[in-house]
C-alpha cells in the first residue's frame, strides 16, 4: 500500500489546500507512447480508465492523476452555489467479510481509521462546493493539465433545499449544468446518486424525477456529451427504464456510486459525527460485485431497448485484474476511486494489460 493521495487523517479543507499527497505530488510524469486509440465519448484517450467523481478535489489533484497516467479524470461534483462539507472525519475504513451484499448492508458496519487490504471505505463529505466563480476558474486549470490522450470530465448536481418544490429542484440541476458547460469542459457528468427532494432516497431511484432532471440539463448543454452517475438498482425493470432515459438524453451511464449502510464504531455508536450521518455510502473492494453485476444488467437492458449509450464501470477496482473483469462484463470504460487513492500507479498497471 502506498501513501493515499487524499489523506483520511486530515480534514477536507486541509486536503483541498495542501493535497494531493504521496506520489501524486512528486511531479514525476508517466509518458504515453504512440497515438491514443480508445474513443471515450468522442475524445481519443490512451486508455479507457480513470478516476470517478469523488477524490479529485481540485485542479492540483487532477494534475497529479493525469501525470500518473489516469487518462479520464472526473473533477469532484460541483453545485450552483456554496455548500459546506460534513464534519471530520470524512473517510473511514469499513470492516467487511467478503462482499457487501444488499442483505449485509441492512445491518450496521464497523468502521475505524485502520486501513489494510482488502480496502473498503466509507466516504461522507456531503458533496461540498465552492463559489461558482472559484470552481469555474479551477476547472479551467484542471482542463489545461490534461495531456495528449487525456480528458477532464466535470461532475455537477442539483441541491436539495428546505421547502423546495420539484420544479425548483430541477431548475437547480439545470443551473448547475449551465455553469458547468461555461468552463469549457468537453464532457459533463451529472450526479444522480445523491439525495432527492424531500429526502425520499436518491434521484436515480426516482426515475420520473431522473427524466425531468435529464431533460432540463440537455436543454442547457446542447450537444455536449453527458454521463449519468447512478447507484445500485435491485429491480431489472428500473434498469430498463434507466436505459431508455440514458439513450434519450445522455451518452453514457457510470455505475455504481456506493452502497449505503449504517456505520458504527467498535462500541456500536455512530462513527461519523453530526446529523443525518448514521448512514453513509461504502465503496472499495466490498462493492465490486455490485458494480460488475450492474454493468452486466445494464448491458442487457441496452441490448433489449436498442440503445447505443456507453457503460462506465465503477466500484471496487483495486488492480488491473479488476479492470479486466469490468471490461469482460461489458464496460466500455472503467474507473477507480478507492483503488487509485491507495495505488497511484494503478493506471500504469492497467496500461500494461492493454
Amino acid at each position: 500500500m502506498h501513501t493515499p493521495f487524499y489523506d483520511p487523517e486530515k480534514s477536507y479543507d486541509e486536503n483541498f489546500a495542501s493535497g494531493p499527497y504521496g506520489a501524486f505530488a512528486d511531479g514525476e510524469v508517466f509518458e504515453n507512447v504512440g497515438e491514443p486509440t480508445y474513443d471515450f465519448l468522442g475524445v481519443k484517450v490512451y486508455s479507457p480508465f480513470g478516476i470517478p467523481a469523488g477524490p479529485l478535489l481540485n485542479s492540483n489533484f487532477c494534475r497529479g492523476a493525469f501525470e500518473k497516467g489516469f487518462d479520464i479524470c472526473v473533477y469532484k461534483t460541483v453545485r450552483s452555489g456554496v455548500f459546506p462539507c460534513h464534519p471530520f472525519p470524512n473517510v473511514l475504513s469499513v470492516k467487511i467479510d467478503g462482499d457487501l451484499t444488499y442483505e449485509k448492508a441492512q445491518n450496521p458496519l464497523v468502521a475505524d481509521a485502520e486501513y489494510a487490504p482488502p480496502i473498503s471505505i466509507t466516504n461522507s463529505f456531503g458533496v461540498p462546493s465552492k463559489e461558482v466563480s472559484v470552481w469555474q476558474e479551477d476547472v479551467k486549470k484542471a482542463i489545461s493539465f490534461a495531456r495528449k490522450g487525456q480528458v477532464l470530465v466535470l461532475s455537477f448536481m442539483g441541491t436539495v433545499r428546505e421547502n423546495q418544490t420539484a420544479d425548483e429542484f430541477v431548475a437547480d440541476y439545470a443551473l448547475a449544468a449551465k455553469k458547468a458547460i461555461e468552463t469549457g469542459a468537453l464532457i459533463l457528468e451529472t450526479n444522480l446518486s445523491c439525495p432527492n427532494i424531500g429526502n425520499e432516497g436518491l434521484v436515480c431511484y426516482n426515475l420520473d424525477m431522473t427524466e425531468r432532471v435529464c431533460a432540463a440539463i440537455r436543454q442547457e448543454i446542447g450537444e455536449a456529451p453527458l454521463i449519468l452517475k447512478v447507484g445500485y438498482y435491485k429491480d431489472d425493470a428500473d434498469i430498463k427504464k434507466l436505459a431508455l432515459i440514458a439513450e434519450k438524453y445522455a451518452q453514457a451511464v457510470s455505475c455504481i456510486n456506493t452502497i449505503q449502510a449504517e456505520i458504527v464504531d467498535h462500541d456500536g455508536k455512530q462513527a461519523l459525527p453530526g446529523n443525518n450521518r448514521s448512514r453513509s455510502g461504502v465503496c472499495g473492494t466490498g462493492i465490486r460485485w455490485a458494480g460488475i453485476e450492474t454493468v452486466e444488467r445494464l448491458k442487457k437492458a441496452r441490448t433489449e431497448t436498442g440503445g447505443n449509450f456507453k457503460i462506465i464501470g465503477v466500484g471496487g477496482v483495486m488492480n488491473a485484474e479488476d479492470f479486466k473483469m469490468y471490461m469482460d462484463a461489458g464496460a466500455d470504460a472503467v474507473m477507480s476511486a478507492t483503488g487509485a487513492m491507495w495505488d497511484p500507479y494503478l493506471a500504469q498497471e492497467v496500461k500494461k494489460m492493454l
